[in-house]
This record gives C-alpha cells, structure tokens and sequence, in this order.
C-alpha cells in the first residue's frame, strides 16, 4: 500500500539520487513483448567446467544462447580463437553454439583436450560461457607384477595393498573372488577408502588364494582387474601338530596360543593427521585398526557435537560421513577404537576451506537513456575471492570506454546511460579453490507506452472487500500512470484510493457507488495509451440460519440446517465436511438442498460437521458437532461382502442393446450399494473381462448398450461397504451383427516428402471401431482450387497412402473414408495438404548494402515472388566474409559466417565486422527443402576505426637523464595509423604521479630516445596510436633512470645463460659494479600468470642451480639484485629435457667422479713432463710411437679457449650439459647432448610396458631404431610418451 510522505527540502536532492542509483525497469513476462523487445544475449545452457568424456564416442559441447536478434556463436581454445571450419571433424549446430566434435568417425579425443570458451554475440553485447576444461577419460590398464603368497598367523593383522592404476576419473574399487562375488565384509574384515583390504584380525576361514581386486572406470565402462593374491592362515592348532609331528616326545615344543591384543590403528598412522575440504563437499574420515578382540570404532568432535542430520557412520562405524560441510564443520575429529584390552585413538584436525559462493549475483539490468543504475557483484570464500570485471568478454580495464560507466570494487555504477551503453558485463570471483563466473546485461531502451492488461476486462468483487483493477505497463522510460472514474471523468486522487507501483489501483473498501467504467492512462516523453476495465460490486454471501449441537441415540438419525442468502447473479455451491475432511462414501448421508440428514448413526459418525458455502467471489462457514450417545443393547452383527448375483437372463436382443436381469445374493448385514456389470468379447478377446457400466444397489436390471461384430457375454458384481462380491456365473452369450463402420479415421493429414508426391497419413480404427470384418479404407485427393474430380484408390487396414506425380508444392483437399464388408463409414470431411517442397528456384535482386560504421552493416534485397519458393518461405540467409583487410592487403582464410532472417524480411543487420575491411555477400531465400541459389556476391568496405593498443612496448639503455622506447605496431591497426601519442609522468617515492608530458610521434617511427630526465627517477609512460578516427587503447611501463655518478653505481647484470638437463638448470651470469650482500634468481613456467619463484643467492657467486623442474617443460628465468628494485637481468627462456624412463644419475656432478678425472689429468700431465725430458735426451717414448702410429680418436686435446678437457665421443659416457646450451625448440634431445637412453642399450622403442609391466620406453627426440622382436605390449602407453603428448 502506497503511503504518503513528507520530505525537507534539505533531504529531497538526496533520496531522488538514491532513488535514481536503484532504479530499474522491470520488464513484464508478457510474451508478446518479449518477442518485441532488443535484448542483449545470455547463456542459457553450457557444459560443465569440467567435462570429461569418453574417448571413444563423438564430443558435445554444449553452449546455448538467447537473445534478440539472435546471436551468433564463436569460441576459443585454450585462450585462443577456434577456427571450426579449418577442421573437417568439428561442426557448429545450427542457430546454436553447441560443437559435436567427430571422434567415431577418425577424430582422437586426445587431440581435442583442452579448455574451450563459448561466446555468444549480437548487436547489444556478447555473453561468454565457463572456462570448460575438456579431457578424455583414461582407464589405464593394471601393471602386472610379481605378488608373494601372504602366510599370516592367527589372529595378526594384515592388509591386502590394492593400488589402483591412476585414471580419469579415479575408478570405484572392490574386491571379488574368481566367481566374481563380492568378498564379505564385517567389523573384522573391511575395505579402507584407498582401496586395500583391511584385516583387524585374521581367522582360518580367511584362507584363500582369489582375493581379487576389481577398478571399475565408470566413462569407459571398463573394469580391470589385479593379479589375486593369495592368503594362507596358520591356526595354532594345526601349527602345534606340525611341530608334534617332526619332533620326538624330549623336545620341547609348542607354539604359543593366540594372544588377545589391544587396538593399533592401521590407518591413518600416528596420533594426529590433517585434512582439507572444501565447502559443500562431503566430508570422509576414516579409522581402521587391528586387534583381537575386534575393536570398535566410536568417533567424537572435540568442543562440540557431530552435526545433526548431516552425519552417518558407514563400513561398520570405521568412516565418519559428514555432507554438505561447512566452515563450522572445522575442529578436531576423534576416532577411539577400544576392545577388552584397552583402546587408541587418532585426532584429525578438519579444515574447511571454500571455492568462491554467491552473495549476490549480478542481475540484469533494463534501464531508459538517461536513467541510473548499478550492477553489484559479491562473493564469499576462504580465502576471500578476487572480483574482476569485464565488459562483452573483454576485460574492463582494455574495453572500448564508456563515460557513463565506473567501476568501484565489486559494483558498477551507470549514471546517465544511453542506447549505446547496453552491453553484457561478466563478473569474475575467483580464489585458490575455484571461481564463478556471471553475465548480466545491461540493456537501454527507448519504449513508448504499452498497456498489457486487455481492454475492456470485467472485475467482480464483493462489497465492502478490497476491489484490485490491474493496469500491466511498460514503457522506457518508466511511464507514469493516472487513473479515471468514467469515460470524462476527473482523474482520481484521494485516501479511498491506493496507487501501486506496477500500475494496480486498490480501492480498499468497495461500495456499490464504486461500480462502473476505469480508465488507465499510461504516458512517457515517447507517447502515451490508455486502457478501460470494468467493475461490478456483489452482495455477500451468508448464512442465515447455521447447523446447530445435536446429541443423538446410536442407530437414530439427525439433521442438520444450513439456509443461505446470495447474489442473484452468482450460483453458489454448498459443502458439507465431516471433521474438516469429506463426507462418508455412504448412503446414509443425505446432502439437501438445505441440510444434511444423517440415518442410522453410528459411533464413528461422532464429529463436527461443517457447511461451507462458496461462489466464484466468496466463500462463508458454520460448523455443530454431533454427539452420539449409546443405545440399548443389541445383538453382535456380523459384517461381510456380498454373495454373488445368480440366475442372469439375457432379454429384448436388439442389434445396439440387450437387457440384462438377475438376482442379488446375500447382502451379509451391509447394503448392496451397487452392482458392476462386465462383459467378455469371446469373437476378439476370449477370457479377458471388461468394464461394461455400474448400476445402483437397488436395481437388478439393466439395458446395455451393444457394438456390432461382438460375442457378448456379461457378468454381475456386488458392492457394499465392506467391499466387492465374487464375480456371477456368466450370462448366455450373444453375438452381435455386423454394420458398416460407424466413424472415420482421425488426424488426416497430406504432407509431400518428395517434390512430386503426396503422402497421406491417418490413424487407423481400432477395436470395436471396425464394426465387421475386412476393414478397409478409401483415400481419395483432389487438386485445391481446380476444378478437377476427386481420385480414389482402397486401400488395406494401413495408415499411409502415398500419390506420386504431383506438382511441386500445391494445395491439396484430402479424404479418408473407412469401409468394411458391410458398407461405408458416413461421409467424411475434408483437409488441406500440399504436395511436397522443392528448392526455390530464383535468388533475391537488388541486394544493397549500407554501412552504418566500422563494425556494423545493413543490408537490404527484394522478396522473390512467392511462386519460385516452391514451398513454405521459411526466410532469408545472408553469407558474409571478410576478403581482406585494406590496411595490410593480405588476404587469410576466407570464413564465412551466416545470419538468417525469418519470415518475408528484406533487410537484416551484419554485426561483428572488422574496420576498414574489405567484405563479400550474398543472400539466398529458405524453404523447409533447403536454400536456393545465391545473389551475386556484393562488395563493401567498412570505413577506418580506432585501432587495437601497439603490440609491445620496451624500455632500455637507462642513463642518468635519457631512456630509449621501443615498441610494436598494433596487431590490428583498423585503418592507416597516423601518429603514436606517447605521455609519461614521474612518480616519487609515496607512488604519486607528477606533471603529465605528452609528445606526438609519426607513425613510421618505431623507437624514440627521451633526454632531459630527472636521473634516478621513476617514471610511468602510456602509449597508444591513432588512426584519423581517433586514439586506440593505451599499453603502459614504468622504468627508471639511474643515480647520478657521485652515487654509487648500480648493477648491472647481463650475460645470463641456462644449462639445462631433466629436472635441473644451471643458471649463470655475470655482475658489474659495487659489492652486494645477495643476488635472487626468479623463474617460472613460461607463459604462465603465475606468481616468479624466488631464490636467493649469496653475492659471492655468479652461478645457481634450479633443481625440482618438471621434465619436457619450458621456463622463463631472469636475476636481479636483491633490495633494488627494477634493476634485473632480461628475462632469458630455456628448456627442461623430456623426462626418463628411469632416473639417472648426473656423473659429471659426482665427487668421485671429479677426483677421477683430476687424477687422470694429473697422471697426463707427468707423462707429458716425462715424454719431453727424454726427447730433449734424445730419445723415444713408446708409448708416444704408439700414440704417433695409431692415434686415438678418443682422447682429444684440451680445448685451447677455455683450458678444459675435450668430450668423449663415447655414447656409454655420460656428457655434462655444455654451458649456455639451449634445449631445441621443437622438444627434442640430441642424441650428442642427451643422456644415456635405454634404446641405447638394445631395448624396445616403443614407450610400452612388458608383459611383467617394466617399462621399455625411447626418449623423446632418439633416432627410431629397428622395432624389437616378439609380441607387442597391449599394456598403457608409455609415461613418458603421454607426458609429451600433454605437453
């Protein structure tokens, strides 16, 4: 209800901004409207983020779309453009977004893992999907090995170790014998949740040599199986005869019996663990342990209670079970396992972490130009999550600027929008755990007035009730609404009257002098409309005399009154309730027209009975209760169903009814109430009875109503209270005459499936519809509107005929007639079919384009006639395609993108186009057979647009007062660039920002050399380009130049190198300037967003050694001074080698290795000393003649450059990494620089394992050798194998 306010002066200015910042329209779900209305896209259904599939069946990935007009659909893989028609095995549903990927038919689903990204595009905005990360599913085959027989002794503990092969996803688990039946567990005997099989105790019975344990992978439908392990149990008993049996009566013997033990957990290990688990998850714990007794589990949560209703305890109390988890689910969790002996218990320490969650989502937003309003988005986690925002798929900070937009933290603020702000916003909350990802739109419209409550609607309300006349508007901007008594009525205003907002006018009181003719007028700066609905005030509806307390003897009978008064034009209806519920299915209540009549009472009948009267307006009540009190004492009754009917007599045999008579059976102290006739058809359905009609109890003959062609047979049963008689003994049977067909088949139709056919269709009669035998049908046609004869032709009991020869797509009167051996059916009527669609024949003409900017075009064409569609015009299609861009004249892959438009439509828009580009397009009109020829192909250019920010922008060679900028041309300039704009301003040591310097620069220019700096000074540039449209988006850097040289020198760090092996890198440098305490060595993955890793090293050393890197991987590194920031090396890139079959060992770092080899060039050295004293002497070393005749192309000289050892050219020597050696870029070792290779050694090459599951893989990169003999591995590839293929 609408209350009056009064408001200062002082506060007005402030509650209309309030009201302005929230002010939305609310767009009514009026279809009709809807339909009308530009609205940007929104996603509607999309594949789950994570989406794994089977590997062996065609890939969908859904991604559906609304919006109007219609969106157009494109992706991205892997952060990348996804070109679809470059690949022959992936398709785009049509007007959708949805990709079906082609495995069945030669695709490899591996080729296509990735993560994929759906954008969703019209004219008002772009909406964009999930980060849908795609994988196949694995199910990876077991690795055979070697298992030893278990011989355990009673009463130990064991566990049967399961270990899984690692799949995607993981598999289910479970034990089964060599008959595949699940193991039994108990108490004593369970499966952990890792897998294995655990043993509290072991007992003879658990001897067995199949336990077996099965992986299930539920994608693939696959399920592996382990080799069974075998489990032998050795009583004390049998042990002690064993003993007995090989020692004389002296010996002493005996083993010990078994022992009783306390508990001792088996899993988890030690006295405390740790467990994390994210919110809304389940929540698993887990104590097993051993003993004998069997121990018994009994969990606690320290300081608090489990929770209700979220916990269970499964696999015998050992699992602790919480679900939907929340962050005050953390805390300490204590399982004790106690037996007779004594007890131990584990402590696990739960914390709950949580992915980002909702606190409010954004919504769309449907504002009026000129009109404010925000888009609020927040989040929740923990940690707490990063919002970020983006506008149409592009992160805010680049996209296209929009004056009437700003953006604080987790809202978005609109003031003053207009039709060129609507777009779609995504908000982006994302922390360690997870993110979410929201569209909402914002969408500007300029709507005159509708009214959507039809004109002329009648309300009706009773008098002195609230009388609510609806008035449904929509307008942008928001309309204002008035209301009118009377067709020149005065407009309404006053306290009897209340104004909602959405338009209703209540007036709260309604009197007879309210009745009449309203009008609603609804207005805008756009228009206005008004609407007229009528009210008419009724009479209350009441009770004037009520039931009254009644107290009555049991067996007698009472009634009850209940006497209204009512509208003369409403019809009431009256209600009679037994304590609140429905009236006794019984006879013995009486419902008149005034009362309620209760004969026979029983104590049951012992209630309130209660009268309700309702018409279509109101609804009034009275109740009275019934009290019943006992009656002299009678004899017991006994109750019970019915007897049967008996003696039926079949009498008035007619060709369309017979009548049926019999006596009852013994009602047994209950009523009959009714009998229930059923019938047999011995001729169609010998043995089954059906429902024919019910009779009441009182009567005991019946006319029934017959069908011809059936052998009748009936039977009666009896009901009453207590339930239903056995069926009679059946009547006589009589068997109907035949007639012609009473009715004709149902749904005609005639729908061509050919150019030249018509096929007609029906529903075929069924049963008893036949009437006789041999059922046939009569299909007669005729062209509409010529004046031709009807053909026919008679067909079987069949549901199609099909008329060939037909013209393309005419009109057609068709009718079915049904006949049988007796006659025809009446005359049937006749429906309108059109022989079957051909493609048109004639393309649309004047195909004209005009370009509206850089980005959008409208195309008009002229309708073809209606003729040449031949068919049902279902529209037009527009092809579009980009020839070439006018800035780089080079011509691409030519894709071409479709638009249709539905209905008898001559123009359409063509969104999405790239600036000053050179286009192509045709148009061609769509029936339901296809699409005719094309128009010729129409050329336009788009004119010039902003281009996109430079490629790069690069500081370099700092001095004490100049910089020098290099930077890269944009990636799509959009148009001849004209200059670049370069501005720079310091920032002091507090990060403010000095005086802002702008300079111009030709747009030939590609570096630039500032003077005249402050030296060791900050300084922030923004750099962007131009077009004579206008500036592009700006890139910006910071650099610094150096201190003056009174100050000490910073350093300078250059040369940086990589020597990079498997897992290491040696990364080395070389430093110039004043002493420092410690250098940092930062790297990471390259092209990661990752945060660098840091090292720290001391200052001392030009050199570190990066260890933990992962195989096959590349890396970005780069050193700096710690302490000064900003002065580092350049970033340099490298490589890891691809990862080994097995771990070697690096020679060349070993110690041993190192002593050898100086104790080898020792002994050199003296031999060179000892061969140049006797050749000074005169004479000859034999050595060295040996060395002259033959020499040893093993033993190199020591290289000259750098004073070292030449390498061997031994391949069964390992080399160290030369320095500066750069890994090949296409991920390969060179058999000169790699390690040794198992292929070395003569094995297999190809990545698999063996029959015993030993590996047998190449290193990547390895020259192929000669296949080894003997039969291929079916095993999993090679890990090294399907780490490359990931990489």
């Amino acid at each position: 209800m609408t209350k009056k306010m009064s408001i200062s002066t002082s506060k007005t200015s402030l509650v209309l901004l309030l009201c302005q910042i929230i002010s939305a329209l609310d767009v009514p779900l009026d279809s009709k409207l809807l339909e009308e209305l530009s609205q940007p896209p929104t996603i509607t259904q999309q594949s789950p983020k994570d989406y794994i599939v089977d590997p062996r069946e065609n890939i969908v990935i859904q991604c559906e779309a609304k919006g109007k007009p219609p969106p157009s659909f494109s992706w991205t893989r892997n952060g990348t453009h996804f070109d679809i028609d470059k690949d022959a095995q992936v398709t785009m549903k049509p007007n959708s977004g949805t990709l079906v990927i082609n495995i069945m038919n030669g695709g490899k689903a591996e080729a296509y893992e990735g993560v994929y990204q759906c954008t969703a595009r019209n004219e008002r905005g772009a909406a964009i999907s999930n980060n849908i990360v795609v994988r196949p599913s694995r199910s990876p085959l077991w690795t055979k090995e070697k298992l030893e027989p278990n011989h355990v002794r009673e009463g130990d503990s064991l566990v049967l170790h399961c270990r899984p092969p690692v799949g995607l996803p993981p598999p289910i688990i479970f034990w089964m014998d060599n008959a595949f039946q699940r193991l039994p567990q108990s108490e004593r005997v369970s499966q952990g949740l890792n897998g294995d099989l655990y043993f509290s105790n072991v007992q003879p019975e658990d001897t067995r040599e199949d336990y077996i344990c099965y992986a299930r992978f539920n994608h693939t439908q696959t399920i592996q199986q382990k080799q069974p392990i075998s489990v032998k149990v050795f009583s004390m008993d049998s042990l002690n005869d064993t003993i007995a049996a090989n020692l004389s009566d002296t010996d002493i013997f005996g083993a010990k019996p078994v022992t009783e033990r306390q508990p001792v957990l088996l899993t988890p290990t030690g006295s405390t663990s740790t467990k994390v688990e994210l919110r809304g998850n389940v929540l698993l714990l887990e104590c097993i342990a051993a003993g004998l007794p069997t121990p018994v589990i009994r969990w606690i949560k320290e300081g608090g209670e489990l929770p209700a209703n979220r916990t269970f305890f499964e696999n015998f109390k050992k699992t602790l079970k919480i679900i939907d988890v929340s962050e005050a689910d953390s805390g300490n969790y204590k399982c004790i396992a106690r037996n007779a002996l004594g007890s131990v218990h584990h402590v696990i320490s739960v914390t709950v972490k949580a992915a980002p969650y909702w606190i409010t989502a954004p919504r769309n937003l449907v504002l009026s130009p000129g009109e404010d309003g925000t888009l609020i988005c927040r989040a929740n986690g923990n940690p707490k999550p990063s919002i970020s925002w983006l506008a149409n798929g592009v992160p805010i900070a680049i996209a296209p600027e929009d004056p009437s937009r700003k953006v604080d933290g987790d809202t978005i603020i609109f003031s003053h929008v207009q039709e060129r702000s609507s777009a779609v916003y995504q908000c982006n909350a994302s922390n360690e755990y997870g993110y979410l990802l929201a569209n909402a739109f914002v969408n500007v419209l300029a709507e005159p007035p509708r009214i959507l409550t039809p004109a002329n609607k009648l309300y009706q309300v009773i008098a002195d009730s609230p009388a609510l006349l609806d008035c449904a508007y929509f307008g942008s901007p928001k309309p204002e609404i008035e209301w009118f008594k009377g067709v020149k009525g005065s407009i309404l205003r006053g306290n009897e009257y209340v104004f909602h907002d959405n338009g209703t006018l209540e007036i709260p009181v309604a009197q007879k002098n309210n009745a009449g003719t309203y009008t609603c007028v609804a207005r805008n700066e756009l228009g206005k409309i008004q609407n007229e609905v009528q009210l008419e005030i009724k009479d209350p509806t009441m009770i004037i005399k009520q039931p009254e307390y009644k107290v009555i003897q049991r067996y007698g009978q009472v009634s009850f009154e209940c006497i209204i008064k009512h509208d003369s034009t409403l019809l009431p209806t009256v209600t009679w309730l037994k304590d609140n519920d429905e009236l006794p299915d019984d006879e013995r209540f009486l419902v008149g027209k005034d009362n309620l009549t209760i004969m026979n009472v029983t104590d049951k009948d012992d209630g309130t009975y209660t009268c309700i009267v309702n018409t279509t307006l109101d609804s009034v009540s009275a109740s009275a209760v019934l009290t019943v009190v006992a009656a002299p004492p009678t004899p017991a009754i006994i109750y019970a169903r019915p007897n049967p009917p008996f003696d039926l007599e079949l009498t008035g045999q007619l060709e369309r009814s017979i009548d049926l008579s019999w006596l009852p059976g013994d009602e047994n102290n209950s009523p009959i109430t009714s009998f229930v006739i059923e019938f047999e058809d011995a001729l169609h359905e010998p043995g089954v009875w059906r429902y024919q009609t019910e009779v009441p109890g009182s009567q005991t003959t019946a006319q029934l109503k017959l069908s011809p062609y059936v052998n009748y047979s009936f039977r009666v049963i009896a009901v009453n209270r207590i339930g239903r008689s056995q069926p009679s003994e059946p009547s006589e049977q009589y068997l109907t005459k035949s007639a012609s067909p009473d009715e004709n088949p149902a749904n005609v139709q005639g729908i061509g499936s050919e150019p030249d056919n018509l096929v007609i269709t029906w529903e075929p009669l069924k049963g008893f519809q036949s009437n006789g035998p041999g059922l046939q049908y009569k299909v007669s046609w005729r062209q509409k509107d010529v004046d031709d004869e009807w053909t026919s032709v008679i067909v079987a009991n069949v549901s199609k005929y099909i008329v060939s020869g037909t013209p393309t797509f005419v009109p057609y009167e068709v009718k079915v007639q049904a006949l049988n051996d007796l006659g025809y059916a009446p005359e049937p009527s006749e429906v309108i079919g059109h022989s079957g669609e051909d493609l048109p024949m004639v393309a649309p003409g004047n195909v004209q384009v005009h370009v509206i900017n850089s980005t959008l075009a409208k195309v008009h064409w002229d309708p073809v006639p209606l003729k040449s569609v031949r068919g049902h015009l279902q529209g037009y299609k527009v092809y579009y395609w980009k020839v070439q861009s006018l800035s780089r004249r080079s011509r691409r892959h030519v894709e071409k993108k479709i638009l249709t438009f539905r209905g008898n439509k001559t123009f359409g828009m063509l969104p999405g186009l790239e600036p000053y580009s050179s286009y192509k397009l045709n148009v061609r009109v769509v029936n339901g057979k296809g699409e005719g020829p094309a128009s010729p192909d129409k050329v336009f250019k788009t004119p010039e647009g902003v281009p996109s920010s430079p490629s790069f922008l690069k500081i370099t060679n700092p001095t004490l007062d100049s910089l020098t900028l290099e930077w890269g041309s944009p990636t799509h300039p959009n148009g001849v660039l004209t200059s670049y704009t370069l501005k720079f301003q310091p920032i002091n040591n507090t990060h403010e920002l000095g005086p802002l310097v702008e300079i111009r620069i030709p747009a030939n220019e590609s570096s630039l050399i500032l003077k005249n700096l402050n030296y060791s000074t900050r300084y922030k540039f923004y750099f962007n380009a131009q077009t004579s449209v206008g500036s592009g988006s700006q890139i910006t850097e910071e650099a610094v130049t150096i201190m003056d040289e009174v100050q000490p020198l910073y350093p300078r760090i250059r040369n940086v190198t990589t020597a990079a092996a498997e897992t290491y890198a040696n990364i080395s440098w070389e430093y110039e300037g004043p002493d420092h305490a410690n250098f940092y060595v930062e790297y990471g993955v390259a092209g990661s967003k990752e945060d660098w890793k840091k090292e720290i090293v001391n200052g001392s050393r030009s050199f570190f050694v990066l260890k933990g890197l992962t195989p096959g991987t590349a890396y970005k590194v780069r050193v700096g001074a710690e302490g000064l920031s900003g002065f580092r090396s350049s970033e340099d890139v490298f490589e890891t080698g691809p990862a080994m079959a097995s771990r070697q060992v690096d020679i060349a770092t070993q110690g041993w290795f190192i002593g050898l080899m100086c104790a080898v060039a020792l002994l050199i050295l003296i031999l060179l000393i000892v061969c140049f004293i006797r050749r000074n002497k005169g004479g000859k070393y034999p050595v060295k003649e040996k060395e002259d005749a033959h020499a040893d192309p093993e033993i190199q000289p020591m290289k000259e450059d750098d004073g070292t050892f030449g390498e061997y050219s031994d391949a069964e020597d390992h080399k160290p990494l030369k320095k500066g050696s750069r890994t090949p870029s296409d991920r390969t070792v060179k058999k000169e620089d790699s390690d040794d290779s198992l292929v070395d050694y003569g094995e297999g090459v190809n990545g698999q394992f063996n029959e015993d599951g030993s590996f047998i893989g190449q290193y990547s990169g390895k020259k192929e050798k000669e296949p080894a003999e003997g039969n291929e591995s079916s095993e999993a590839p090679s890990p090294v194998n399907a780490m490359n293929s990931f990489v």
